[in-house]
């Protein structure tokens, strides 16, 4: 298969790619447009071609939920956290993996291909997570799926929550989790994130923390997590979700913190349509955005990423799997629409995720890699934001997975 005149990041001209089965074979500069050869190859005719886009940070298990059996009414994340333990306990095998599938479906039809997932392991059944595992291997033909093992209601603060953090990695989770400003106390958070690097290590897995997600600018365990990563060696493996109390650290702290977090190299996920709708829910006015300093992470080196977090949950009631939505909110919210931002912006939905997932040489145009691609109906990184672009074609270890018949309006009355 060859993909024809296709535009490619941070390349000029047009471009041919070549795959040899489930493989990037090579990328050539073509001096003009060409015309398809063969029946298989697809004309991108100018589009922008990509890698697939990545979604670091979604909770399948929840997804599809909103509603079911009550509402949050206050919007906060603390009640969602109660709705979601009312229906927890509904939870049956089949209806995990019934909603797990029907978002997969979504994710697809908005060309991500590499999915993580935390899943709720404070359940002595570990039910949910019996029908992750199973969906991974089912929907490895539309995305890879990184399971982590998600203590909601804690590690110390829940009854056998070691335990059960321990039985979810053997059981086949890849990452772990951890929620330490959610535990009964600073001692037990910070323990927390002690217990999980060392489970972590036993285990050669990455982690991933939902970590001081609220307002409260006393919630410091992100400094806890980063010298952890920094003193074990193991920063390019360990990720910081949400952190969205730095939105609320006063500058002289942050100076400090981010030394700390440039020589820990540890990655972030923020996920900004949920924390703005969740966060500064105990504020009056002037009302916190409460999302975390995205553009100065990024500004400093440092690197971020954008994810959904959620598709009609107990925590948010909207999302449809197309990530350009959250990436548009992200670059209003975090005051990143100037030129050089809006000019590179797809690299918080793709690059900066497949770093934050540890995806290496498993992602990306590049000669030798997996022949995993999206064609988007855009010529650059803007067009594609401004005009919230589908993908026309996804292709998936050489084979193509979605067709999409660019927009046809007609006005018939014009004239």
């Amino acid at each position: 298969m060859k993909i024809v005149n296709a535009t490619l990041r941070r390349r000029s001209g047009l471009h041919t790619l070549e795959l040899d089965g489930a493989i990037i074979a090579r990328i050539d500069a073509q001096a003009a447009r060409v015309a398809p050869a063969s029946p298989d190859h697809i004309d991108a005719d100018g589009r922008l071609v990509i890698a697939p886009l990545v979604e670091p940070h979604i909770h399948l298990d929840a997804v599809l939920t909103a509603g079911d059996p009550e509402w949050n009414r206050s919007g906060t994340l603390f009640e969602g956290i109660e709705r979601w333990g009312q229906r927890k306990a509904t939870i049956t095998h089949a209806d995990t993996k019934t909603r797990a599938h029907a978002a997969i479906a979504m994710l697809r039809d908005h060309g991500i291909q590499h999915v993580r997932t935390h899943v709720d392991v404070t359940d002595p059944t570990l039910a949910a997570l019996a029908a992750m595992l199973e969906v991974r291997d089912e929907a490895r033909e539309l995305i890879d799926l990184q399971i982590v093992a998600f203590p909601q209601e804690g590690i110390e603060s829940f009854d056998g929550g070691r335990a059960l953090m321990a039985r979810a990695i053997e059981m086949g989770a890849d990452v772990v989790g951890g929620i330490p400003h959610f535990e009964n106390t600073r001692e037990q958070g910070v323990s927390s994130v002690r217990f999980l690097m060392d489970l972590a290590e036993r285990h050669d897995c990455l982690v991933d923390v939902h970590c001081d997600e609220t307002d409260d600018p006393h919630s410091r365990f992100l400094e806890v997590l980063a010298e952890e990563a920094r003193a074990r060696g193991i920063g390019s493996r360990v990720t910081a979700s949400h952190t969205t109390a730095m939105g609320s650290y006063d500058n002289a702290y942050c100076s400090k913190l981010f030394r700390l977090l440039k020589r820990s190299g540890i990655h972030f996920v923020s996920c900004p349509t949920e924390s703005i709708h969740l966060q500064g829910r105990f504020d009056t006015f002037p009302k916190r955005r409460g999302v975390t300093r995205v553009g100065e992470l990024d500004r400093a080196g440092i690197n971020v990423c954008f994810g959904q977090d959620s598709i009609q949950d107990p925590w948010y009631p909207l999302g449809n799997g197309n990530i350009l939505r959250v990436l548009d909110a992200g670059m209003h919210i975090c005051h990143m629409m100037g030129y050089d931002d809006l000019q590179r912006c797809l690299d918080f939905v793709t690059d900066h995720s497949a770093a934050a997932l540890s995806l290496g040489e498993r992602y990306g145009l590049e000669a030798g890699r997996p022949a995993n691609l999206v064609v988007l109906d855009a010529s650059g990184d803007y067009d594609a934001l401004r005009r919230q672009v589908k993908p026309l074609v996804s292709v998936r270890a050489g084979r193509v997975i979605l067709r999409r018949e660019p927009e046809r309006i007609s006005y018939p009355a014009a004239g």
